[in-house]
């Protein structure tokens, strides 16, 4: 039963997309008819068109979903444990030394090829 409740509910989504497709589609041609307009106002209704889309597309399946993800990301954000000044401070500067000691031995090998190869032809 629950099945025929989401097929209802999701059964006109083709149509959804549709307008979503056409909104954005519309926008995109006002900010070329409107090119002589202010950036300002072009960008506003490009942001509330887009905004307008945004929350058809929502009460899509796919839309659903996405909403769902982004519901479970903001939690799993909240589990984050986020490393101490110092720790960070620790890490980026083990990073940038591995990065010097690697720079360092990848030109010392190459320097050694090059010298290997000059000696070979002369």
């Amino acid at each position: 039963m629950s099945s025929s409740l989401q097929d209802d509910k999701y059964r006109l989504d083709w149509l959804k997309w549709i307008t979503v497709v056409i909104i954005i589609s519309l926008s995109i041609y006002a900010n070329w008819y409107y090119a002589d307009e202010s950036v300002l106002y072009r960008v506003i209704g490009f942001i509330v068109a887009l905004g307008l889309a945004a929350s058809i597309s929502a009460f899509t399946q796919k839309g659903a979903a996405v909403m769902e993800l982004a519901v479970g990301a903001k939690t799993e954000w909240k589990k984050v444990v986020w490393p101490t000044k110092q720790e960070r401070n620790q890490t980026t500067l083990l990073v940038l030394a591995v990065i010097v000691i690697m720079a360092l031995l990848l030109w010392g090998i190459d320097s050694f090829f090059s010298w290997i190869a000059k000696l070979i032809m002369g």
